[in-house]
């Protein structure tokens, strides 16, 4: 999904700054963030869960990205970028959904599950989120989030992120960037 209108610009730094904002206020809880895997290669995949083709990417993706880090290949961070307040509120509830259990399998299931959530646009309150997370017998528990976001933020600016799906890998120093679900498999499978 590309960003190419000056309108939806503001609405992404909108939406980051509200990122800074958005805390639970419970100081010297333990920090959780989506990053696994301790393979020499670094990967960054920026999705969000409104983004159609974000959603669409995700089934081939997913094999790949358990392959690599089980293989010690890469080292995967897992980037939501927010494009509506909805996509805050299953940001918030993804990380939330870590605090009890946080590995790259438990992050991609929760992600398949919000992912359809999305797609079927009938949650959209956190109360309707909460409740739907409970039907699929996904714990969560708040936290304070601040952390988290700005290192999302850091992220997405340090990689100039304008579209999603995006996948960074930096590899031997280098640096190199792709954009659309087809290149960002045929990439990782490269990795292989």
């Amino acid at each position: 999904m590309k960003f190419n209108s000056i309108a939806t610009k503001a609405l992404l730094f909108i939406v980051l700054s509200l990122f800074v904002f958005l805390r639970s206020n419970a100081p010297g809880q333990e920090q959780i963030f989506p990053a696994y895997g301790v393979g020499k290669i670094e990967v960054r995949l920026y999705t969000d869960y409104f983004c159609p083709p974000c959603r669409n990417m995700e089934p081939a993706v997913e094999p790949i990205l358990k392959d690599l880090i089980k293989n010690n290949v890469i080292r995967l961070t897992l980037v939501d970028v927010p494009l509506s307040r909805q996509s805050i509120l299953y940001t918030r509830y993804f990380l939330y959904a870590l605090k009890s259990k946080n590995d790259p399998e438990h992050a991609i299931k929760i992600r398949k599950i919000l992912f359809e959530t999305a797609e079927a646009g009938s949650v959209t309150t956190q109360e309707q989120i909460e409740k739907h997370l409970k039907s699929k017998e996904i714990p969560f528990h708040p936290f304070d989030l601040k952390s988290a976001f700005d290192r999302f933020n850091v992220l997405i600016r340090e990689d100039h992120i304008n579209a999603t799906p995006t996948c960074v890998i930096i590899k031997s120093g280098k640096k190199e960037v792709f954009s659309g679900g087809e290149d960002i498999v045929n990439a990782l499978r490269h990795l292989r």
